[in-house]
């Protein structure tokens, strides 16, 4: 029941937002420059239907078939991420207007020669030119951005993170473990992106698979067979799985065991030794802390899962949360690797991800010993679009003391 009210709370903040963005687009780039009556009336219809197309394409989407990413749900979708641009170029234009009219009223104020008032007409002429300049820039910039983050969402980049870890044997240095994050199969990707996974992996060459969490979006039953080559991954020392907050809302347990099936080892508060050469690191999984709310088995439980362990050894944890970090560092992790975050996927997202996630993307130290890397996402949640960041699988190596 609470989290049907606050999905409920959720669903409909989002969808105000998505009316006023609406609204505010279709003033300032329909109504206030002076349109002809007809190139108005087919505007202003055009941005009705495209505004209502979004949370029907929205709240449909589990039913489409893979790659509703191109055809008639891509454009639906870029219409939201023109909205959104669209919008903020256009705010910050009115921004500055106000705050030069702002100046020019206090500086009229002061006493001097009365200035010659200008006609109306020539009033009207200049404000529909002013206008009609942001609406163009607007409509330009929007436009550029929504093209370039459209063809940014399957660009999956690779790149390679060196992490100097204090307790790591020398048996382990340049050890290669690939890094997927927020892969989020389900609608808009399906088997063609997990093609192109599969491939950026096996380039690799890693040493050992990490995925950390929402893997997918939607049903064992519905998903399962589209990506049933996840079986393909493949490292000598393993591939391992930590869950997200979006498998609990598909059904956790059904995906844990589809993983199981496939040699994909979820740990869910376990810890496994990992061995080369007579020496040994151990690596840890913590389920999300959305799990809780699924069963106690999916409460976070870092203790148990490190219980019995050799404090001396290095020790590598999932979760798939950066802001668990805290939790890593009381027990000694020496390297966290999470996601969650997408680095904010449209930019300037990743400035209200901050609110919630001590970090966004990227390697950082966090306290004396630990370090943890928050992946971009290997896929995209919501728009197919990314924005200044790009996907990636990370190639995380993993070095000894020199």
């Amino acid at each position: 029941m609470d989290r049907a009210f606050h999905l409920g709370v959720f669903l409909v903040l989002a969808l105000f937002v998505l009316v006023g963005m609406n609204r505010y687009v279709w003033v300032r780039l329909v109504r206030d420059v002076a349109l002809p009556r007809p190139w108005r009336l087919g505007a202003t219809v055009f941005v009705v239907l495209a505004a209502l197309a979004v949370p029907i394409v929205f709240t449909l989407a589990r039913r489409h078939s893979e790659n509703s990413i191109s055809g008639a749900t891509g454009l639906v979708w870029s219409w939201f991420g023109f909205v959104f641009y669209a919008f903020l170029i256009v705010a910050c234009a009115d921004l500055v207007l106000l705050v030069v009219r702002f100046v020019r009223k206090r500086t009229s104020a002061e006493p001097g020669p009365p200035a010659s008032a200008p006609s109306a007409g020539g009033e009207l002429d200049r404000r529909t030119l002013l206008s009609r300049a942001v609406a163009g820039a607007a409509a330009l910039g929007a436009g550029g951005t929504t093209f370039a983050g459209r063809r940014a969402v399957q660009d999956v980049t690779t790149p390679v993170v060196e992490v100097e870890l204090a307790r790591l044997p020398p048996a382990f240095d340049g050890f290669k473990i690939a890094h997927l994050s927020d892969v989020h199969f389900g609608p808009q990707l399906g088997e063609h992106f997990l093609d192109e996974v599969l491939r950026r992996v096996r380039s690799l060459e890693p040493d050992l698979i990490v995925i950390t969490g929402d893997l997918v979006d939607g049903s064992v039953a519905r998903l399962g067979p589209r990506i049933d080559r996840l079986r393909e991954l493949a490292a000598p020392h393993g591939v391992f799985f930590s869950t997200g907050n979006h498998e609990y809302y598909s059904d956790a347990n059904a995906w844990i065991a589809w993983l199981e099936e496939r040699k994909i080892r979820v740990l869910l508060n376990t810890r496994v030794e990992v061995e080369k050469g007579g020496a040994r690191f151990d690596l840890a999984g913590i389920p999300d802390r959305d799990g809780a709310m699924f069963g106690p088995e999916h409460a976070v439980d870092l203790a148990r899962a490190l219980a019995g362990r050799d404090p001396s050894r290095e020790l590598v944890l999932l979760a798939h949360r950066p802001s668990q970090v805290d939790l890593a560092a009381e027990h000694g992790v020496g390297l966290q690797l999470s996601g969650h975050t997408h680095g904010g996927q449209l930019w300037p997202f990743g400035a209200l991800v901050r609110l919630a996630e001590p970090y966004v993307a990227g390697l950082h130290r966090h306290g004396e010993r630990t370090q943890i890397y928050v992946s971009r996402g290997t896929g995209f949640w919501g728009p197919p679009l990314r924005v200044a960041n790009p996907a990636e699988i990370a190639c995380i190596v993993l070095r000894a003391p020199r």
